[in-house]
């Protein structure tokens, strides 16, 4: 979000991020005001720390190696939402279904974090707002589904498919994750890649729980339930991604 806010302002020469301890370093020459003034658009409680002058090198690496990373772990997510979408469907479980929605809403994040670097900024913008109502749409229309499954007969979901295509996703996200950490980049976009990948791995554990769930209780509301908190999480990074457009 700050990468596509600030991308307008050509006195900027280089962003460097630290996510834990919430502290960017703008390299630029001049617009200082400007800088803080579109900071403060975006709600995040910025404020100025300092500002000196630095004759530090500025960073010209374009960032190949990281690119590839993300473009690796933006076609392991496409790909299990694919499979998890199909499997969801085929065994009825929403659980499924809705943890395909977060693999896309976590692969359209990584498409726009790769291109961040290029284009200009109200294409993406339109693809930000664009992509953010594709996810919300999906999201709700899962959340309403969710609701009339509540109230009204419906097969029971196949656990054992949910359990082996959540253990088959846990594994693929634990290896993205692995990737991700070998790399050792200080780059905020793999830090936040790294983010959602763990956070992937917590909802196939979630989902396999819920097809345990599911054999011991003979019922379908353990699905429903995860499928529910899964949805609400794709909600809110809808919400996150319609931000950009603005």
């Amino acid at each position: 979000m700050i990468r596509m806010k600030l991308n307008q302002v050509a006195a900027i020469q280089q962003l460097n991020f630290d996510l834990e301890k919430r502290m960017l370093t703008v390299f630029h020459d001049g617009q200082t005001e400007r800088i803080g003034s579109l900071l403060s658009e975006l709600n995040m409680d910025s404020k100025q720390v300092n500002s000196e002058q630095s004759d530090q090198a500025i960073d010209t690496n374009s960032g190949a190696a990281e690119r590839k990373l993300l473009w690796a772990v933006l076609a392991i997510n496409f790909g299990f939402f694919l499979v998890e979408l199909i499997s969801g469907l085929l065994a009825h479980s929403m659980g499924l279904v809705a943890d395909s929605l977060d693999m896309l809403a976590d692969a359209i994040v990584y498409g726009l974090s790769i291109w961040a670097v290029g284009s200009v900024i109200s294409r993406k913008k339109k693809v930000a707002t664009l992509s953010g109502y594709f996810q919300l749409m999906l999201a709700l229309a899962g959340l309403l589904e969710i609701v009339r499954r509540f109230f009204s007969f419906e097969q029971q979901p196949d656990f054992h498919t949910m359990i082996y295509i959540s253990a088959f996703a846990l594994i693929g996200n634990a290896a993205c994750l692995y990737l991700l950490q070998k790399s050792k980049s200080q780059d905020a976009h793999m830090k936040a890649s790294m983010i959602f990948t763990s956070n992937d791995v917590v909802i196939n554990i979630g989902v396999i729980l819920a097809g345990f769930l599911v054999l011991l209780t003979n019922s379908k509301y353990p699905d429903l339930i995860i499928g529910s908190i899964i949805f609400l999480i794709v909600t809110n990074g809808a919400f996150r991604i319609l931000k950009l457009g603005k």
